[in-house]
């Protein structure tokens, strides 16, 4: 029998897939922060990237901001958030979502 954990990774692997195949179609060339972004995150420099695993690119991407631009606690994590949001198209939120729950599980399993 499998266990909550196992079934809601699989839940979201069949999410994924199922986004990936609307993603395939879709390009953004839009790549400009919002006006409002500050700090640290304000001064990054956005690229727009086509992806076969938006998942996982997302998620890699998302690892490299926190570290370049020294993300150091919530109310910055959440202007990154926000900057991933703005800057990509509904279809691609749900993987923007996934990438940063998955980093907070990872961070919390290391703690």
């Amino acid at each position: 029998m499998e266990n909550d954990a196992e079934k809601h990774s699989q839940n979201q692997r069949r999410r994924r897939k199922k986004n990936m195949e609307k993603w395939s179609t879709r390009i953004s060339f839009s790549a400009s922060l919002p006006e409002d972004v500050t700090g640290d995150l304000a001064d990054s420099i956005c690229v727009v990237k086509y992806s076969d695993d938006p998942f996982w690119d997302i998620r890699e991407s998302i690892l490299e901001m926190i570290q370049s631009a020294g993300v150091r606690d919530w109310k910055e994590m959440e202007e990154l958030v926000y900057c991933y949001i703005v800057l990509n198209s509904p279809e691609v939120h749900q993987f923007i979502e996934d990438a940063f729950l998955s980093l907070c599980s990872s961070v919390e399993q290391i703690e």
